[in-house]
């Protein structure tokens, strides 16, 4: 870990740049083309899926996926990127990987791709930090995806400053009665819906090619073995294939969809 020195141009774009910026990891992912991805921290399984096929689709093309380390659309975008494609902005200082339940995933984003505070290493996580480490994340990135998100949520406060800073601002459709945030964008015309999730990408890079060839994982899932069988072999794998879809769990056994 170490204080950085130089400015990042995209924090300019703040209402104050930040007085102390703290990273460990890859600095180098601050040059890449960059989207920032926010959203609920309890989500449907629709927004989850979604929301990994876009991080992992933008990472095709050599996109880095922002997001705030926390639970929910946080996580799964963190996920989806791929460790080394990803910077985890944090509302505490780097030395404390808040929320818990993400601890491993922060430690493998600092081990391969990037964390960045604001905040002192031992700093404690509090109300207003939040908000500090949304502004970050919002500016970080070249445009503002909003998963989910329902009004008077914390993400209301990552679209704000999004509209403040003039960033484009992307959404998934949602049906009627959900996802109120977002929908209320759209009525506002404040937000463009993702329709196609290639199309969209297409706009930051052209994708690498993809091998058909199966891995280890999708040949053992073939077998139709049980839960607690795969997640002994495969334990993270297991975690992103349910959220993206990849895989189906029924009466304790694991099914291939893909």
């Amino acid at each position: 870990m170490k204080r950085l020195q130089e400015e990042i141009p995209a924090l300019k774009s703040m209402k104050k740049y930040p007085k102390e910026l703290y990273t460990s990891g890859n600095e180098a992912l601050l040059q890449k083309k960059k989207v920032s991805i926010v959203g609920a921290r309890k989500t449907s399984k629709y927004a989850r899926e979604l929301t990994h096929k876009l991080a992992a689709a933008l990472a095709n093309v050599g996109v880095c996926v922002v997001s705030g380390g926390a639970m929910g659309v946080d996580a799964v975008a963190h996920l989806g990127a791929g460790s080394h494609n990803t910077i985890a902005v944090l509302p505490c200082g780097i030395n404390l990987k808040y929320p818990a339940v993400n601890k491993n995933l922060l430690n493998d984003i600092e081990r391969d791709g990037l964390l960045i505070s604001q905040f002192a290493p031992d700093f404690r996580a509090t109300p207003w930090s939040f908000v500090s480490r949304n502004e970050v994340v919002v500016a970080l990135g070249e445009v503002l995806v909003v998963a989910e998100a329902e009004l008077g949520s914390g993400s209301m406060r990552s679209i704000e400053f999004a509209l403040k800073m003039g960033k484009e601002i992307f959404v998934f459709p949602h049906r009627l009665g959900e996802s109120s945030a977002t929908n209320a964008l759209l009525q506002k015309r404040e937000a463009e819906v993702i329709y196609d999730i290639d199309a969209f990408v297409s706009r930051f890079g052209t994708a690498k090619k993809q091998t058909s060839k199966e891995d280890d994982f999708q040949l053992f899932c073939k077998t139709n073995p049980t839960y607690d069988a795969t997640l002994a072999k495969f334990p993270q794998r297991v975690f992103e294939a349910e959220l993206s879809g990849e895989i189906e769990i029924k009466n304790a056994k694991v099914f291939l969809r893909v």
